[in-house]
């Protein structure tokens, strides 16, 4: 691990860590000399900042296979979608996806919404009781404005029903399920939806 990576990081310890700029910078620069081309084939972390994924000083740079039929996959979702369309999403922030969701709206019948950022609507939208998962403060305020554009478009946003929930993220958490109807209680959080969101 090199905090200079990500710029941020915890030590051994779990105490936390900020890269210096000029850290960072030398980082970037050693990667540098390691090719000649960038090549960025990683779909899923292309949006990041981190210093392996900008391509910073390279004077050719390209996608490769795997990222091509990633936006090959979308174009298709996108542009001509054969109907009925399902998306599913997931991830920590609705701030994140703002964007994504709204244009998604557009094209699909039905959203499934797991993850992290499964908590944030049910908080906002059902009114649940969430503990201490994950919730987006920013996504929040988004939250009415999506269930209103999807009423509007007929498109059915699907939440989970019930959850696994533990007192603490790890291994020695005290695990237990819950539902929408009887929330999630202080001190505990949502780790994933429950066997009847599944089903």
């Amino acid at each position: 691990f090199h905090v200079e990576e990500e710029g941020k990081g915890v030590d051994a310890d779990g105490n936390k860590l900020k890269a210096e700029k000029d850290a960072v910078t030398a980082f970037r620069a050693s990667i540098r000399k390691l090719a000649d081309i960038y090549c960025n084939d990683a779909f899923g972390t292309a949006h990041r900042a981190h210093s392996s994924m900008l391509g910073e000083g390279f004077d050719v740079k390209c996608s490769g296979g795997l990222m091509s039929k990633e936006l090959e996959a979308f174009a298709k979702v996108l542009d001509e979608p054969a109907k009925p369309v399902l998306a599913i999403l997931g991830g920590a922030k609705v701030s994140d996806k703002i964007q994504l969701i709204m244009n998604m709206l557009n094209k699909v019948d039905k959203i499934i919404i797991g993850g992290g950022m499964a908590y944030t609507f049910l908080k906002i939208h059902n009114k649940m009781e969430i503990g201490t998962s994950l919730y987006d403060e920013g996504g929040a305020k988004i939250v009415p404005e999506i269930i209103e554009k999807a009423k509007a478009l007929g498109v059915e946003i699907i939440l989970p029903v019930d959850f696994v929930i533990s007192s603490k993220f790890g291994e020695d958490g005290e695990i237990k399920d819950a539902t929408i109807e009887t929330g999630i209680p202080a001190g505990f959080m949502g780790l994933d939806c429950g066997p009847k969101s599944i089903e």
